[in-house]
């Protein structure tokens, strides 16, 4: 009734984990699906696979493991908060329900309304981008399936007060309300845009399908597009010193090393960080969580996502 192929792709976009494709197979014997399970499992590949079940790993271990899916839905969570920040902005409503929903806890989002542009060419950039990022949580849903993970309660609200408090660029108690206008909304986008390109980038290493590994290298390069048409308006709008602030609360958070660059350095303009090679850096799974969840501890939320991140990937450090 079911073909291979079909069956195989059924339990990968199911488990985000080797554990959940374990359970999977269990799940499908009993469901009438064992023979093709079986069936499956009698392929060439048949040996490595059953020399593999045949290890006394525990429960733990399989957990233990890193899987595409994982890092996938670790992206979608980004995603989710940079869909909803700029669709705010833009539109004044944030993404559609149908584009909300999967595994783990859904949760709201508290903040955000339609950014009084004076700029034409501002409204069309942060246009342009909310639609790259609207089609990069549909994207990343399709690829996961099943496995997809819900949006996170996501506070675009009093989070991005914090993050101007700790940068120096508001006092305690003042408020930063990134949506009261576009200078303002522009210093919100460099908050978190250089922290996607190099989520991207930490994560690519750590991914072994090829089809996968392509589609995330094709997202690297358009948040790298993104970050760069920020820096290069905020350098033009001469909010150097503000978007270096912000560089160095981001180098705060997100461990011992001095990676981040702000918009200039030595006065000279700095649009594209990189080392000495030319190439750009990345940033662990734990150190973006530092940065989005606003604390250089260890931590399982907060800042932006008030309860967490949902999937695997869900703590800083």
């Amino acid at each position: 009734m079911f073909g291979k192929n079909f069956v195989k792709e059924m339990i990968d976009r199911s488990a985000e984990n080797p554990a959940d494709r374990r359970r999977f197979l269990k799940g499908a014997t009993a469901a009438g699906l064992g023979a093709v399970g079986l069936g499956l499992l009698g392929s060439a590949a048949a040996p490595a696979a059953l020399a593999q079940d045949a290890k006394p790993e525990t429960e733990s271990d399989l957990d233990a493991a890193i899987s595409d899916s994982a890092i996938l839905n670790f992206a979608l969570n980004l995603e989710y908060l940079e869909a909803e920040f700029y669709s705010y902005a833009v539109y004044g409503w944030g993404l559609p329900s149908s584009l909300t929903y999967g595994k783990g806890r859904r949760g709201g989002v508290e903040g955000g309304h339609k950014v009084p542009f004076k700029s034409k060419s501002v409204r069309q950039f942060a246009t342009e981008i909310a639609r790259d990022e609207y089609e990069h949580v549909r994207f990343l849903r399709e690829a996961l399936g099943s496995a997809a993970v819900s949006r996170p309660t996501i506070n675009i609200n009093t989070s991005f007060t914090a993050a101007a408090t700790a940068a120096g660029l508001i006092r305690p108690g003042e408020t930063f309300n990134v949506y009261a206008n576009e200078d303002v909304f522009l210093l919100g986008a460099f908050i978190f845009e250089d922290v996607g390109v190099t989520a991207y980038k930490g994560a690519a290493p750590l991914i072994s399908n090829k089809t996968y590994l392509g589609a995330a290298a094709g997202i690297l390069a358009v948040e790298a597009y993104h970050a760069a048409n920020i820096r290069t308006v905020l350098y033009d709008r001469g909010f150097a010193w503000d978007a270096n602030a912000i560089s160095r609360a981001r180098d705060s958070l997100d461990g011992p090393s001095h990676d981040d660059q702000g918009v200039t350095v030595n006065d000279q303009a700095n649009i594209v960080p990189t080392d000495a090679n030319g190439l750009a850096f990345g940033r662990t799974p734990g150190q973006v969580l530092n940065i989005v969840y606003l604390t250089p501890k260890v931590a399982t939320s907060g800042g932006f996502y008030p309860n967490g991140v949902n999937g695997q990937l869900n703590t800083s450090g």
